[in-house]
């Protein structure tokens, strides 16, 4: 049975989906834009502050369910930019730590909503 996940600590959605999903005991996460959960606005800097406030809603959606960072199993990172992969790189490990990274996959897209320079999208274990 599908569970739709919402929490205000997190952006809301911006269109016609969830925050995120729980199935078979799963989680979905919709992508993540650097949005400041309390503010509605996009955090201002580089990539670097934009990839940490994508992953800081990642992790209060996750957290909303019971669920953790370590138990992300995938993600998809999307880039305006892949120039700025290093500088995503770091803050990622940073945030996930040096040895429990979850698989992976970072493309370059033509252009993010509200002309984002990332986006991030998860499928963790629930908690």
């Amino acid at each position: 049975m599908k569970k739709i996940i919402a929490t205000t600590k997190a952006p809301s959605a911006i269109g016609p989906y969830s925050q995120g999903t729980v199935g078979a005991g799963l989680l979905f996460i919709s992508g993540q834009l650097p949005i400041d959960p309390e503010t509605g606005e996009f955090v201002k800097g580089s990539i670097k502050e934009q990839t940490k406030q994508s992953l800081g809603n990642l992790k209060q959606i996750l957290e909303a369910q019971g669920s953790e960072l370590k138990n992300v199993l995938k993600t998809t990172v999307f880039l305006s930019d892949m120039n700025n992969f290093g500088d995503m790189n770091l803050i990622y490990q940073e945030v996930f730590g040096t040895d429990n990274f979850p698989a992976r996959s970072a493309v370059e897209v033509a252009r993010l909503p509200k002309d984002a320079l990332v986006e991030i999208e998860a499928i963790a274990l629930q908690g």
